[in-house]
């Protein structure tokens, strides 16, 4: 067994427009200071990364990352989930999503896509020169507006759309693999990759990619009442990169899985700070470790009732308290009776 890494949390909840928040610099000693070892940079935002000059220069991604080891720090992954949105969007959501492009792009879909695959492209380049091996991000949707099945969908719709849906991804992945990097996804609600059916029929369209991997985050799973031990135990081998996010359900004779279309307050299901939900953190972490993830621990913080400031300052502490120092021995060593095969088939009586 492996030990998880961490803690480290994730950049794009806290970027602002006030120090220490609106630079790298500032933001790298703020969570430094609070005990994170590693940083997850949301490569959408230039005061974190220039994502095309960390794609082109070698010189550059050692620069930062040699910034970032002076104040303790590690980069965990660089993450494109505004960008992996964009490769594929149902024409329901355009003007919405046109905010996760430039300007230049906005009103023109295909345009807005090439964008967004160079950007990914980029992203997995960037992640080789800087030492990475998993990349994290959306999958974009086409199908969901049709998660329900009323009207009766049309025969074919489901399969149609994830066969398009692979067929974009395909190139990227390749690409991916070309630069030794996993793409993760992230199983969100809004987009076609939200559960590990909808994983398992993106990935037997994609014939099986190795690089088509996920980043498991429990709190997307607590609002599916869906089992996010069990995924552990199903798709251990795919995950490769973990945010580590509360939540909790509570469902009354108002509300139940789709909330009523309420705010995040007011909804039966909402995510929380660590600690505050419904996850079994514990359990998470001692599978993960029984089943060798030796990547990071990443905070991923969303919370209606507490500041980001307070849930900063209470994650480092919670996820090293949950990380697990994995046995080198096993604990009754003191009564081995060593290894003879002689001894073993007299034992057996053979």
């Amino acid at each position: 067994m492996k030990t998880i890494k961490g803690p480290a949390i994730f950049l794009a909840q806290f970027m602002g427009d006030e120090a220490p928040f609106n630079s790298l610099d500032t933001i790298a000693d703020y969570m430094a200071n609070l005990g994170y070892k590693g940083i997850q940079l949301n490569s959408w935002d230039s005061r974190v990364i220039d994502l095309q000059k960390a794609a082109e220069s070698q010189t550059y991604c050692d620069e930062l990352k040699g910034k970032l080891k002076d104040k303790g720090l590690e980069i965990t992954e660089l993450s494109t989930h505004l960008q992996g949105q964009l490769i594929a969007s149902h024409p329901a959501y355009n003007t919405m999503y046109d905010a996760f492009a430039p300007a230049a792009v906005h009103g023109n879909e295909p345009a807005r896509r090439q964008w967004a695959e160079q950007q990914l492209r980029w992203g997995a380049k960037a992640s080789q020169n800087l030492g990475l091996t998993s990349h994290v991000g959306f999958s974009g949707a086409l199908a969901w507006p049709f998660l329900y099945p009323w009207p009766q969908r049309p025969s074919g719709l489901i399969e149609t759309a994830f066969q398009e849906l692979a067929n974009r991804w395909k190139p990227i992945l390749d690409y991916y693999d070309e630069c030794g990097v996993d793409y993760c996804y992230e199983l969100h609600p809004g987009e076609d990759l939200f559960d590990g059916t909808t994983f398992e029929m993106f990935v037997d369209y994609l014939g099986g990619h190795s690089r088509a991997c996920i980043n498991y985050d429990p709190s997307h799973f607590i609002l599916q009442h869906l089992d996010y031990l069990a995924f552990i135990d199903l798709y251990h081998d795919r995950i490769k990169a973990f945010h580590v996010k509360d939540a909790e359900f509570n469902p009354s004779g108002k509300q139940g899985v789709y909330s009523g279309y309420s705010g995040w307050a007011n909804r039966a299901g909402r995510f929380r700070s660590l600690g505050d939900g419904q996850v079994d953190f514990k359990s998470i972490f001692s599978k993960l470790s029984q089943y060798d993830y030796d990547s990071w621990a990443v905070l991923e913080w969303e919370c209606c009732v507490k500041s980001s400031e307070q849930g900063a300052a209470e994650g480092a502490p919670f996820i090293q308290n949950h990380i697990i120092q994995v046995a080198t021995r096993a604990f009754d060593d003191f009564a081995a009776t060593g290894a003879d095969e002689a001894v073993n088939r007299r034992v057996l009586g053979i």
